[in-house]
C-alpha cells in the first residue's frame, strides 16, 4: 500500500487533527500501513511570516470544544515558535533515516507544540526530541529540503495545510467544514467526507 503524503505546517491545528484521526483508525483497524509521509508546507514562506500565536490558540480552542475534546491540551502562547523551519528540518532527517521514524517525528513534534506548549524553534528542545527518537542533528540537506518541499508543493497544486495525496486522489483539508457564523469561529465534522476520505486511505 502507498503511503499518504501531506504537505503541511507543523504549526497548523488542522494537520494536527487529521493526522492523529489516520493514526486512530489505523490502529483501530489493527494495522502499521499506510504511513504518513509529512512534507514541508512552512507557512511562514506562504503567507511571508509566521501565523500570531493568538489566531491559532482561537482555531485550536474551537478544534478542542467543537470536534477533538482530546486535543489541543497544553498550548502556550508565550512559548509559541518563532518558526517551524527549523523542526521541518528534524523532520526531514527523521524521514532519511526511515518512513516509520519520519511518521513518529512528525507526530511528536506536534505534541510537543499542541499538548506539551513547547517552543519547537528552541534548540534544545528540538535536539531533546531528536536525541529521543534517535535522530541526529539536521544536515544542510535536511534543512533544504523544506523549500525544495515548498517549490513541489506548489508545483503540485498545495493550496494550503494539510493537503493530502493518496493515489491518484488529492485532498485540501478534507472533512472539516469551517464556517464563520456571526463573526464566530464554527467547525464540524463531515461525516460522509470523512468516511470517505477514510475509506480512500484504508482500501
Amino acid at each position: 500500500m502507498d503511503d499518504i503524503e501531506v504537505f503541511a505546517d507543523i504549526t497548523c491545528p488542522f494537520t494536527h487533527v487529521g493526522l492523529r484521526r489516520i493514526i486512530q483508525e489505523r490502529t483501530n483497524r489493527g494495522r502499521h500501513t499506510p504511513r504518513l509521509k509529512v512534507r514541508a508546507w512552512p507557512l511562514e514562506l506562504v503567507n511571508g511570516q509566521p501565523f500570531e500565536a493568538s489566531a491559532i490558540v482561537e482555531k485550536a480552542a474551537a478544534l478542542r470544544e467543537q470536534v477533538a475534546p482530546g486535543l489541543f491540551s497544553n498550548i502556550n502562547p508565550d512559548s509559541w515558535p518563532a518558526s517551524s523551519r527549523a523542526a521541518l528540518g528534524l523532520v526531514a532527517a527523521a524521514y532519511r533515516i526511515d518512513a516509520e521514524s519520519g511518521e513518529q517525528m512528525s507526530l511528536r513534534l506536534r505534541d510537543a507544540l499542541f499538548e506539551h506548549g513547547q517552543d519547537i524553534s528552541d534548540p534544545l528542545i528540538l535536539k531533546e526530541i531528536g536525541d529521543s527518537l534517535g535522530v541526529g542533528t539536521p544536515t544542510s540537506a535536511d534543512m533544504g529540503s523544506v523549500e525544495l518541499d515548498w517549490a513541489e508543493g506548489q508545483r503540485r497544486g498545495v493550496i494550503g495545510s494539510p493537503h493530502f495525496f493518496l493515489n491518484d486522489t488529492e485532498m485540501f483539508c478534507p472533512t472539516l467544514e469551517i464556517t464563520h457564523p456571526d463573526g464566530r469561529l464554527h467547525i464540524e465534522v463531515d461525516e460522509e467526507s470523512l468516511q470517505e476520505f477514510l475509506g480512500r486511505v484504508f482500501e
